[in-house]
């Protein structure tokens, strides 16, 4: 199972692509989509979406995990974060692709067994689980790779291949 973790945001998307098979982890892929502060917004959503189409065009997942939003104080901020994430699940879908939310606490708690961990410690474990030498660079991609790994130790990623049909919580199923 090929698996996209997505980190949404405007000015940075974080991605990361990896295999899942047999309980063990094949990292593909992963970086991130940039686009340009001095753009309007819609430039810039318009560029989120090509980049993620190119991805997945390139890597053809058999999922795309996507962060939830969760903010406290920057509502501003949150509003156009959650206009790029429309964007990210609009492309996903028209892509075929099924997709998946987690929510921060979710994606802590798989990949170090505990909701209220550390950033550091996610990003170390991440790092540890996918086999990699080093913390990937920047956070917004180890945060993707993080939220792949989540989406692998879910139950839903177990029970769509089990079933052979998307088993989604809280998400989108792909058209069949």
């Amino acid at each position: 199972m090929v698996i996209l973790g997505v980190d949404p945001g405007l000015a940075t998307v974080g991605w990361g692509a990896v295999e899942y098979a047999a309980s063990r982890f094949h990292t593909l892929a992963y970086g991130t989509i940039r686009t340009e502060a001095g753009l309007p917004v819609d430039e810039r959503l318009s560029q989120i979406y090509d980049g993620l189409a190119e991805l997945l065009d390139r890597y053809r997942p058999d999922a795309m995990a996507i962060e939830e939003l969760f903010w406290q104080t920057n509502v501003t901020t949150g509003i156009v974060v959650a206009e790029a994430r429309g964007v990210l699940l609009v492309c996903a879908a028209k892509h075929g692709v099924s997709i998946y939310e987690y929510t921060p606490m979710q994606v802590k708690s798989a990949v170090v067994g505990y909701g209220k961990a550390e950033k550091k410690q996610v990003m170390t474990m991440t790092a540890s689980l996918l086999g990699l030498k080093q913390i990937p660079r920047p956070d917004d991609a180890a945060d993707a790779l993080a939220i792949a790994v989540c989406h692998a130790h879910s139950g839903a990623s177990a029970l769509e291949k089990y079933f052979n049909r998307p088993t989604v919580i809280g998400g989108i199923p792909k058209e069949e």
